[in-house]
């Protein structure tokens, strides 16, 4: 299915999936979103470019190894948890802070950490899936 108007339209169709799934992983816990389905949105906009144009293309526009987008998501996650533990609280506590960005106070917190590397986690093991079965489906 290489057609050539999907060939044309998947690198489009691809941004724009991307940006929406981390326009729904910043919505976060207080609104319907967050790491998981990001990651689903953001790993689909992978899986249609590698039907487009190939496994090799999805590996160039990644620039890592998609396990170690996984690993490294993983360890981000766990790293949330031991912010709290290291603020005297119990493991996987949220906290928050405020800081002002150019005169405009942001709320940063553990939860969006997490967020984060749940987000990277299902991005890296769905894209090495998706693309290992791509790559034996095309031998």
């Amino acid at each position: 299915m290489r057609t050539v108007i999907f060939r044309f339209t998947a690198p489009y169709l691809t941004a724009l999936m991307v940006l929406f799934s981390i326009f729904v992983l910043l919505r976060g816990h207080n609104d319907p979103g967050g790491g998981f389905i990001g990651g689903l949105i953001a790993a689909s906009a992978l899986a249609i470019y590698g039907i487009a144009c190939g496994v090799a293309a999805v590996r160039r526009a990644l620039w890592f190894h998609p396990m170690a987008i996984s690993a490294s998501g993983l360890f981000l996650a766990v790293v949330a948890g031991i912010f709290s533990v290291f603020a005297g609280t119990g493991f996987m506590t949220g906290l928050w802070v405020f800081p002002k960005i150019f005169g405009t106070e942001v709320a940063l917190s553990t939860p969006l950490i997490f967020d984060i590397g749940v987000y990277l986690v299902v991005v890296g093991g769905i894209a090495s899936i998706a693309l290992a079965l791509e790559e034996r489906e095309s031998d």
